[in-house]
């Protein structure tokens, strides 16, 4: 049996008319990333925020460590670190002052914790600089160490790649994998950047209009976003013939554009070529492509908005 890390089972949260979450329930292992999915408004901050408790449940239930009720919750929080929307980061402070000043309000005892979690995101060497002067990725890493404070076991982080270069996302990548890997920290991210978050889940939960539409794992992914073949040519519709006929395939999407979308024969190229050619098809364009986790996402909820 899968023990679950953290748990929400059919998490509501209705504002007046509005329903913000319907029956959420997801399960979460530790030691892995889950990549939340969804556009402004899905309901993606809305959940973390009651996961941390810093927002109440209209119904349902949330279980950490195996564990509901008040109490229970509260001691399974302080396992717990938390990036939702911007951190909080005095600027004329250096990153070790910042980490003193959350480790003193969040009553932490732990000697030398600062110099160490700046070590894990790779800021020791920051010294006396002043946050303010620090680059975007730098402060995101010092939010990201800031949530570490306490040794937590679970870590939420809304869009915590907004705004950077592709070497700061790649930095924060590889963070974030060495503390699933090495540290077996559960991580629930949150990120515009599909394509990043790609690369960096184990696990998908896709949610639109407070509802889950789909959880998969990467290689179920993987699956979904299978590679396939695009074909143009001058006769469209005679092409389709050849493939269900000759080809002996139905597995095939015509585009708008009359263009084909060709699943089968990725590596038979040359015998897909010569039956079309031996149809006196003229191929203006045969490339190999593959869609991407955001085409996936965008298919999926095309038919619910």
């Amino acid at each position: 049996m899968t023990a679950y890390i953290l748990e929400t089972k059919n998490i509501s949260k209705v504002y007046k008319d509005f329903h913000a979450l319907e029956n959420i329930s997801i399960s979460l292992e530790k030691g892995k990333i889950y990549g939340l999915i969804g556009q402004n408004g899905a309901g993606k901050t809305t959940l973390m925020r009651i996961i941390a408790g810093l927002s109440f449940p209209t119904s349902g239930e949330i279980y950490l460590f195996n564990q509901s009720g008040t109490k229970a919750l509260q001691a399974g929080r302080k396992q717990m670190g938390s990036m939702i929307e911007n951190p909080s980061i005095l600027g004329n402070m250096s990153a070790f002052h910042n980490l003193r000043v959350h480790k003193t309000i969040k009553g932490i005892k732990e000697n030398n914790v600062e110099q160490k979690v700046l070590d894990i995101v790779g800021l020791k060497s920051t010294g006396k600089k002043k946050t303010k002067n620090f680059s975007l990725g730098m402060r995101q890493r010092l939010g990201i160490a800031i949530t570490l404070l306490g040794n937590p076991s679970i870590l939420m982080l809304d869009e915590p790649i907004n705004g950077l270069d592709p070497s700061g996302i790649a930095e924060i990548r590889k963070l974030l994998k060495e503390l699933a890997r090495e540290h077996q920290i559960t991580i629930l991210l949150s990120s515009h950047h599909l394509a990043e978050l790609h690369q960096t889940a184990d696990e998908f939960i896709i949610v639109n209009k407070g509802k889950i539409l789909k959880k998969l794992q990467h290689n179920q992914l993987e699956e979904q976003i299978n590679k396939h073949l695009i074909l143009d040519c001058n006769e469209p519709e005679k092409l389709q013939k050849v493939l269900k006929e000759s080809l002996h395939t139905e597995n095939f999407i015509i585009q708008p554009d009359k263009s084909i979308k060709l699943y089968d024969f990725i590596d038979r190229k040359e015998e897909l070529a010569k039956a079309l050619i031996e149809h006196n098809i003229i191929i203006t364009t045969l490339a190999t492509q593959e869609e991407t986790l955001e085409s996936y996402y965008l298919q999926l909820i095309g038919g619910m908005n």
